[in-house]
């Protein structure tokens, strides 16, 4: 069984951000478009589809961590923030749009409630990215043999 983690994630997220726009299994909000992902940055994603990569991306954090809420989630997407001259500190990221998110991938039935512990991936989600990162796989297979003993 193919792993998420035995594809390079710069490929990863591509496809899978791809496949999820297909499905229509999430879809960006309104505001999408003006919103900063964390007041560490100074402006709105300048991509079109940052929203599907985003939405890749959590889906594949949650697959790998077991379970995570919106909270550790928005600071996982954190950074740090520029204070003048002031000391540089760490911050969380937008907790809307992580939480816009989850709620988006828990509606099309990608990921699940976990007790009172946030959310962990469904057995349909944990079959949608086993099965872009073996398609992915093959696909590097077949440009280096080498990673065919991976199959």
């Amino acid at each position: 069984m193919t792993h998420p983690n035995d594809v390079p994630t710069s490929a990863l997220l591509p496809k899978l951000a791809a496949e999820l726009k297909n499905r229509n299994a999430v879809a960006p909000p309104p505001w999408a478009d003006f919103v900063k992902t964390g007041v560490h940055k100074e402006r709105a994603p300048q991509a079109e589809d940052w929203w599907y990569l985003r939405s890749a991306s959590v889906l594949r954090k949650i697959y790998l961590k077991g379970h995570i809420g919106v909270t550790r989630l928005s600071a996982e997407y954190g950074g740090k923030r520029d204070r003048g001259s002031a000391p540089y500190h760490a911050r969380s990221g937008s907790g809307s749009v992580a939480r816009e998110i989850v709620q988006q991938l828990e509606k099309s039935g990608l990921i699940q409630r976990f007790k009172t512990h946030g959310r962990r991936v469904s057995p349909e989600g944990q079959k949608l990215l086993d099965t872009v990162s073996r398609d992915l796989l093959r696909a590097l297979a077949a440009e280096r043999p080498a990673l065919a003993k991976y199959l």
